[in-house]
């Protein structure tokens, strides 16, 4: 696909912006905090497409009534090793938030503890939620659904969203973690959104039209339905993930969440995190095995993740559409931000 433009400033003046621009969409500190520092690692260490470009769905959905940004999630502990949170039609990573401390304290003291939520919008990257588990020491396995984006074959309707698992454990390269972080459907939704917008053709395989015929007209995508990867086996694993999802917190089904870039409703879909406190030298072994399979080519996904953080970057490269996107929206609730008299650079 087209490389999109890019922008360089620094990584506090984007911290600002993006705080800035919740603000100005009604959100409160905490919630914006929340969501800033979770578009952050998502930009710096997931997939370039869950950050500032997902963070202007966000945003939208805070002026459209999607997302409440000024409530406070509800939690509840129905036993001990479990911790259950209703978003309160909030965002997800407010609540994750609320409860981190207690979630890492839980699985330290019984060896392990499920998270929960219902009734958010949209986790956004979630890969966020079991990298930060597993930066503590903890092998962790998230899922989560949302609104229906996916037919389980050709000629099908919507039934599930991309309905994504994550997984992540420490051990990875360079002292970092594994964390692998991927859909049920054959490709991501906001790759279907980029590809149309620019006119591209997608591959075939990956979405039918309105019609339920094969498609590789991305705009045609949008309107129709995205796919399972492996055909039967991904439509498999979407159930699992709702299961665990919406099953277990109590949130809407994806057939009976709303759609989160046009509805005046709250998805209020569901999260599931179950978190493991690994034996004594797990690291090690799983960093040895992790090196033994790279030596023989395999591909162990944490490496870019590892090197960014190595590098501690003061200054980071952003998508220039989005970033106007983000700039607009605040100019037009009345807020402006401080990027205009900073320096910046294309490349």
């Amino acid at each position: 696909m087209t490389a999109t433009s890019q922008t360089k400033l620094p990584m506090e003046q984007l911290r600002s912006i993006l705080t800035t621009a919740c603000h100005a969409v009604g959100c409160n500190d905490g919630n914006a905090a929340s969501l800033v520092e979770a578009t952050l690692s998502a930009h710096l260490l997931g997939p370039p497409a869950m950050g500032l470009p997902h963070f202007v769905d966000y945003l939208e959905a805070f002026k459209g009534g999607r997302i409440d940004g000024r409530v406070t999630p509800q939690v509840t502990r129905p036993l001990p090793a479990i911790i259950s949170v209703d978003a309160k039609k909030g965002i997800a990573q407010a609540g994750f938030d609320l409860v981190f401390s207690s979630l890492v304290e839980q699985t330290r003291k019984t060896g392990l503890a499920l998270f929960t939520q219902s009734n958010s919008y949209t986790a956004g990257e979630l890969g966020y939620y079991v990298r930060r588990l597993a930066a503590e020491g903890f092998v962790a396995l998230a899922a989560t659904n949302g609104p229906p984006l996916m037919a389980v074959a050709s000629g099908g309707q919507r039934v599930y969203c991309t309905n994504p698992l994550a997984f992540a454990a420490p051990g990875g390269p360079l002292g970092g973690q594994i964390v692998i972080d991927q859909a049920s459907s054959a490709t991501a939704f906001v790759k279907l959104i980029k590809a149309a917008a620019a006119g591209e053709a997608i591959p075939e395989g990956w979405a039918i039209d309105a019609s339920g015929a094969p498609t590789t007209d991305a705009a045609a995508a949008v309107a129709g339905a995205l796919l399972p990867f492996g055909g039967a086996r991904g439509a498999n694993i979407a159930l699992m993930v709702e299961l665990l999802a919406a099953g277990l917190s109590g949130a809407n089904w994806s057939l009976d969440a709303g759609d989160f870039r046009s509805s005046d409703q709250s998805p209020a879909i569901g999260l599931t995190i179950i978190v493991l406190a690994p034996p004594p030298g797990f690291a090690a072994r799983a960093a040895a095995q992790a090196q033994r399979l790279a030596s023989l080519g395999v591909h162990i996904p944490g490496l870019r993740s590892a090197n960014r953080l190595l590098h501690d970057e003061e200054t980071t490269s952003v998508d220039a559409e989005a970033l106007a996107t983000i700039q607009a929206i605040t100019a037009a609730a009345g807020r402006q931000t401080n990027f205009s008299n900073q320096r910046s650079a294309r490349s």
